[in-house]
């Protein structure tokens, strides 16, 4: 067994974080890291004090037939990026590094070619967050440049692009 690299070890982290979320379509987990120091994480799920999906047993979001990517506002998910960002002062995400791992809620499987939502990238941007960690579609580790987004406002991004809850 080969030693992962420390972007694998924590997207390896943030899959494990994403065992914790209460959504029924896909599992997400977010690990904000700076300074080789991990400063918060965050899984998907209802508010607190909220009722989960997993214990309601349905999605708002499926029973109305909404495809993925669409229609946030019917979720009673807060996503894990917003969770994980939450969770820590702006001065510790200054310049740091979120790693966002997603799992099949059905399989269990690490699902690649995530990305945050147009909402969860705003919010990132905001908190000072340098690059963003996930898998493309093949599972490989892919870094984004948060800069990037904001010289390119986005624009490249379109929702099917999205994790899509």
């Amino acid at each position: 067994m080969s030693r992962p690299g420390k972007d694998e070890y924590y997207v390896n982290i943030a899959a494990e974080v994403s065992k914790r979320s209460t959504c029924l379509r896909r599992l997400f987990g977010a690990v904000i890291v700076k300074n080789d120091q991990i400063i918060s994480t965050g899984y998907a799920g209802a508010p607190r004090g909220s009722v989960n999906c997993c214990s309601l047993g349905i999605c708002p979001r499926e029973k109305a037939g909404v495809p993925r990517g669409e229609r946030y506002e019917l979720c009673r998910s807060v996503h894990a990026e917003m969770n994980a960002i939450i969770h820590a002062s702006r001065d510790q995400m200054l310049d740091a590094t979120l790693y966002l791992a997603c799992l099949d809620a059905k399989t269990g499987e690490r699902e690649g070619g995530v990305r945050p939502c147009k909402l969860c990238s705003r919010v990132i941007i905001n908190a000072g967050i340098k690059w963003v960690v996930a898998e493309d579609e093949d599972l490989r580790i892919i870094r984004y440049s948060v800069a990037d987004w904001v010289q390119n406002d986005r624009g490249e991004w379109n929702d099917k692009n999205s994790h899509g809850y």
